[in-house]
């Protein structure tokens, strides 16, 4: 459980492309509605943005090949905080000086742990076996 996904294609896409390419062969029925769009108002791109839990939601992106950190063409799908969750896990940084404050928010930073890993990892994954589904009956994996 990583939180982040990657299916490597082979053609390279640009997020506009993705875009379309989804709501051609997105079964919105069977796997939700999606948008484009900044998961916060701190996101330096967009996204393709999916629903998952109250806190978080899945994020997905084009990456082309070339360059250092980049080999491959590929398509990744990742979990991101909501904007709520954002707000929530920055508050829980804040220092209170009081033990039982404390005390609660490391109580639902776990929580936040266990919903990033449990259900939101769960849809993660549904996401991402899906795509690969519609970008293999496309023709588009490597």
């Amino acid at each position: 459980m990583t939180g982040r996904q990657v299916i490597l294609t082979n053609r390279s896409f640009i997020l506009e492309e993705l875009y379309d390419f989804m709501k051609e062969h997105w079964d919105v029925n069977e796997a939700g509605e999606f948008t484009v769009g900044r998961p916060t108002k701190a996101s330096i791109e967009e996204y393709i943005l999916l629903p998952a839990t109250q806190r978080y939601m899945t994020i997905v992106y084009p990456r082309s090949a070339g360059g250092l950190f980049s080999k491959d063409n590929k398509v990744i799908l990742s979990t991101a905080d909501t904007p709520s969750g954002a707000f929530e896990g920055l508050a829980q940084t804040i220092p209170t000086g009081n033990i039982f404050v404390g005390i609660a928010q490391m109580t639902s930073l776990r929580s936040s742990e266990k919903e990033r890993k449990g259900p939101a990892e769960d849809i993660l994954q549904r996401y991402t076996s899906y795509m690969k589904q519609i970008l293999g009956e496309a023709g588009y994996l490597k």
